[in-house]
């Protein structure tokens, strides 16, 4: 069962400022996105390029905001031979947010990715991992959980469009390489969803590896748009796909049930990121927070 004193609702940053594309929110502030953030009733954020690197700045300006890090993406390399430096750049990333209180770190795989790039279209080129570069990657991830575990933390796999471990079948594939003890999954329903997959069957085959939840909706004309016109990735986002909880096609209650029945425990982060010209980031962070507040009462 879902019960408060167990579960912290969050937003990313991303819905006020995309790091991927500066020209969305580049006027935004780092206070305005999270005094926002605090007035729209959450009680975290992931941490974006605009947020202080000073972990004590940082801390004593969420802090005044009664808000807490939840977490912060690190991209690693493992499948184009990065490992030494992916190490030694995830230790200080890891070090930064043990700073600031953050217990889980989000972690994806980007070499050979194409989701930064504007000018690859998304469907045709999605990139595939050969069995070498499965088993350098499921390597790597097992060192960087064994890192975070020595430091009373976990790294939790985002499964993302446009990397090698996107669909249902690259999930599963994931997890079954990797230490259960040491990787475990971030579920993205809006990332899930768009990749034709099922977030109702990941909650039900690892219900003891999901340590973060993303809550992320699709809006499915854009959706299908992406799949006509083979949009890239950005010019998804540029266009509308993704959108908060309770604004587009995802049914989130059967989801909110299935958490329920695994007793769910830690972060739940809103994150859409939209054109804040198009999606004005305060009124759809209380949108999101509203619907969830309906279907899981606080």
């Amino acid at each position: 069962m879902l019960k408060k004193d167990d579960i912290k609702i969050g937003i990313a940053p991303i819905a006020w400022t995309n790091d991927d594309m500066p020209e969305l929110g580049g006027d935004i502030s780092f206070e305005q996105c999270i005094d926002e953030m605090q007035k729209a009733g959450y009680e975290g954020t992931e941490i974006g390029n605009k947020y202080p690197k000073d972990p004590i700045k940082l801390k004593s300006e969420l802090e005044k905001r009664n808000l807490k890090v939840a977490s912060q993406w690190f991209s690693t390399f493992f499948t184009v031979d990065k490992f030494d430096k992916t190490i030694e750049d995830f230790k200080k990333h890891m070090n930064f947010l043990k700073a600031v209180g953050a217990e889980v770190i989000v972690v994806a795989e980007c070499g050979k990715s194409i989701h930064g790039n504007i000018n690859i279209p998304l469907h045709k080129n999605k990139p595939v991992f050969n069995d070498e570069e499965w088993n350098k990657l499921a390597k790597g991830l097992n060192i960087l959980g064994n890192l975070a575990k020595e430091k009373n933390m976990k790294i939790v796999y985002h499964h993302h469009m446009g990397t090698g471990v996107q669909t249902y079948e690259e999930i599963i594939k994931l997890m079954e390489l990797t230490d259960p003890t040491k990787v475990f999954l971030l579920l993205d329903t809006g990332h899930i969803v768009f990749s034709n997959g099922d977030p109702l069957k990941l909650i039900e085959k690892y219900p003891d590896r999901i340590k973060h939840i993303h809550l992320k909706d699709l809006r499915k004309d854009i959706l299908e748009k992406t799949y006509k016109e083979d949009l890239s990735f950005l010019n998804a986002v540029k266009e509308g796909v993704f959108t908060v909880p309770g604004d587009g096609m995802i049914d989130f209650k059967p989801i909110f049930n299935s958490l329920n029945k695994i007793d769910y425990k830690g972060w739940l982060i809103v994150e859409a990121e939209q054109d804040p010209k198009k999606a004005p980031p305060l009124k759809f962070a209380l949108k999101a927070r509203n619907y969830i507040k309906n279907l899981i009462g606080f």
